[in-house]
């Protein structure tokens, strides 16, 4: 072999070894990556050349596909599709996008995950058609359904998890969609749709437990701000605030009061567990502006707050704002002014007061299942923070337990069962319809639920409703559904 010859060899050795490398990086180290790029069209397309995995809460088949006879191969299917939407959302090819967990766990659905790359290697060697993997949930089926009867046609949201996993047991939301509609292939048929779903003022499209837009939480954050009160050290539920039935917010000349218009009970002072047991303002405004926003905020972050979370589905983060002058401080005491959250949020709230003060990361998929059946992938419950010691935290559930059993939310009692529970009505625009809360957990020595209930739009009672009326009892049903296994 001439020189010559020998340089080019070695030339051509290296850009071989170099081209089998980039490939061998894009098909097995980039595959997850650029499949899960919502710019990467070829990614969604690819997916409908094989048959792509359920997902399942329980042993329920919620998402599936069937062959469709067209360019595309299979089609989605979606059993109960109004009721599971917000979890499972769609995939389409004709609209070129996907939402909820069709995209947030598409590579492992379609079978293009990086960790099913020998898998896939396999099935062309046996000679097995292409397949995507299986998405198991954490989410109870029937849990789902109580849950979502007992929404109704109300405009809001319902969150259950277990407090000591994190693991997501329901999720509803309303107004909801047909998941069915946007799966299909029928082009013009699918895009007309679609923008009436889009244009829909009351936006069905959006998952209001995690995202969309976001509510003031009302009287539901005067938990975080106890939790604030007890950590410092300089509180406890016999603390005592002046008790007028105006308040003037500092440096201003607005006038604020108690959600009756009354003083906070009878006296010149009232303590801290009669104002969360009352859902007082005023009392709560006074304590915020003691602590100051710095502490209430690195208090809220304990709980979530500021925090986006995947679980895998991303949520908007809840929030609470820098640098508020005592006047916004004030405010934020009782869940108004520029403290925004969503229903996850503010189950994360009360789940890390009946875990012992431990937040735990909220997640809603226990486990990938290969089509061979093998476990390719499980899911481990994680700690988010440490919001309070567990001796605070018991406090504060006794504090939440009179609110259920002699207070404002009287609405979730159960029968020979202690409820942990906070209520909290949001003011929106003057005039405008109240946004009723609850959150609250059951057994409180034994926690095995929390559950977290927004109502948007005063329930179609514009501000003649009440929280404890509206949002109290759904949680009830919830919760007693857990409670009678």
């Amino acid at each position: 072999m001439t020189k010559e010859l020998r340089r080019l060899s070695i030339v051509m050795l290296v850009m071989f070894v170099g081209l089998f490398g980039a490939i061998s990086w894009i098909q097995v180290v980039q595959a997850g990556e650029l499949g899960a790029n919502p710019d990467n069209k070829r990614a969604l397309y690819d997916s409908y050349e094989v048959q792509r995995g359920s997902i399942l809460a329980g042993d329920t088949v919620i998402a599936s596909s069937v062959p469709s006879g067209d360019l595309y191969s299979w089609i989605r299917t979606y059993p109960d599709a109004d009721m599971w939407a917000p979890v499972t959302g769609y995939i389409n090819p004709v609209l070129g996008s996907s939402t909820g967990l069709e995209h947030a766990m598409n590579a492992l659905l379609a079978g293009t995950d990086s960790s099913q790359f020998l898998s896939r290697v396999d099935r062309i060697v046996t000679g097995q058609p292409p397949r995507g993997s299986n998405v198991i949930l954490s989410l109870d089926p029937t849990l789902q359904r109580v849950a979502y009867d007992a929404l109704g046609d109300y405009e809001g949201a319902v969150v259950a998890m277990d407090p000591k996993t994190g693991r997501i047991l329901a999720m509803v939301t309303s107004p909801s969609y047909d998941t069915n509609v946007l799966a299909s292939h029928d082009t013009t048929t699918v895009l007309a749709d679609y923008d009436a779903l889009v244009n829909n003022a009351l936006a069905p499209l959006d998952n209001r437990a995690i995202a969309g837009k976001l509510n003031p939480p009302g009287s539901t954050f005067k938990l975080v701000v106890a939790s604030a009160a007890l950590a410092s050290g300089n509180y406890t539920p016999e603390s005592t605030f002046d008790n007028p039935a105006r308040y003037t917010l500092p440096g201003t000349s607005t006038e604020i009061s108690n959600f009756d218009g009354g003083t906070c009970g009878d006296g010149a002072q009232a303590t801290l567990a009669t104002a969360l047991r009352l859902s007082c303002n005023i009392p709560m405004a006074q304590l915020a502006v003691a602590l100051g926003d710095d502490a209430i905020r690195a208090e809220a972050e304990k709980y979530g707050f500021n925090t986006s979370f995947e679980t895998p589905l991303v949520t908007t983060a809840s929030v609470y704002p820098r640098a508020l002058s005592d006047d916004k401080t004030a405010l934020t005491g009782f869940g108004q002014g520029d403290v925004i959250a969503t229903p996850l949020q503010m189950a994360m709230v009360a789940g890390g007061i009946a875990n012992d003060g431990v937040v735990m990361n909220p997640q809603m998929v226990d486990r990938v299942v290969a089509p061979d059946l093998s476990v390719q992938r499980s899911t481990e419950s994680t700690e988010f923070a440490r919001a309070l010691p567990a001796d605070l935290a018991a406090t504060m559930t006794s504090m939440m337990v009179a609110n259920v059993s002699a207070g404002a939310a009287s609405g979730a009692r159960i029968d020979g069962v202690d409820v942990a529970g906070k209520t909290g009505t949001a003011e929106q625009g003057p005039g405008d319809p109240y946004t009723f809360w609850f959150t609250g957990f059951a057994p409180a020595s034994d926690p095995r639920v929390v559950v977290a209930v927004l109502i948007e739009n005063g329930g179609g009672l514009g501000q003649s409703g009440t929280s404890n009326g509206i949002a109290a009892p759904i949680a009830k049903k919830v919760i007693e559904a857990v409670l009678s296994r």
